[in-house]
């Protein structure tokens, strides 16, 4: 499967972001295993609003990429969901949810309510 630039992209287009309650679930158990003092900092890393809360400004990465939401898993590899650095590579049909999500990443679910 070839790759998309996420490593250049700061996270810009990650967000906002549904979740189904499993999602969630996932979600709230990765932030667990991370060690505290890294929850912290990421936590206060300064983003614009909507963009995802996990994304890892200092690393260029997702924080929690084991536990990551469907959506995230499906970005730029299908055609509703074009990465617009890198759009040959979305070569799949419409991406369709598979379970209603409730409610968004950063939005509706902040680190105040992942504790």
């Amino acid at each position: 499967m070839e790759s998309l630039p996420c490593a250049s992209c700061k996270g810009l287009c990650c967000g906002p972001v549904p979740v189904t309650q499993q999602e969630l679930k996932d979600i709230k158990n990765r932030i667990m295993e991370m060690p505290h003092q890294y929850r912290l900092k990421l936590k206060n890393q300064l983003r614009y609003y909507g963009t995802c809360i996990f994304y890892d400004l200092d690393k260029n990465k997702c924080s929690i990429h084991s536990a990551r939401p469907s959506i995230c898993r499906a970005f730029g590899h299908y055609s509703n969901l074009i990465c617009f650095r890198k759009p040959e590579v979305a070569k799949k049909q419409n991406w369709n949810v598979t379970e209603n999500p409730i409610g968004i990443l950063s939005v509706d679910y902040t680190w105040k309510n992942l504790k």
